[in-house]
C-alpha cells in the first residue's frame, strides 16, 4: 500500500472554507471510480498551510495511474487555478 500526503496553500484572496469544500467535493467521490484508489480525504489544515489531502493506493503503479486518470484530471480543472504551493510525500507500508 502507498500513502500519498499533499499539503497546499491557496492563492492570496481565495476564500479558504469554500475552496476546501469545493476541492473535497470533487476529489473524495473519486474513490471507487479510479482503480487502485482505496481512500482519499481532504481537510482544512491549521498549521500554516491551507489544506491537506491524504490518500491510500494499492501500489505505486496505482498512484501513477491516478495522476493521469481522466477523472482526476477533470476534477483538478475545478480548483487547480486556486492553488499556490504544493508539498507532497509518498511512502509504502
Amino acid at each position: 500500500m502507498v500513502k500519498h500526503i499533499v499539503m497546499y496553500t491557496l492563492k492570496e484572496g481565495v476564500e479558504k472554507e469554500s475552496a476546501v469544500e469545493l476541492i473535497r467535493s470533487v476529489l473524495e467521490p473519486l474513490v471507487g471510480q479510479i482503480p487502485g484508489l482505496a481512500h482519499l480525504e481532504v481537510r482544512k489544515a491549521f498549521n500554516g498551510l491551507d489544506y491537506a489531502l491524504y490518500s491510500e493506493f494499492e501500489s505505486r503503479e496505482a498512484l501513477s495511474a491516478y495522476a493521469v486518470h481522466p477523472l482526476h484530471l477533470a476534477a483538478k480543472e475545478h480548483f487547480h487555478h486556486l492553488l499556490d504551493k504544493r508539498y507532497a510525500a509518498d511512502y509504502e507500508v
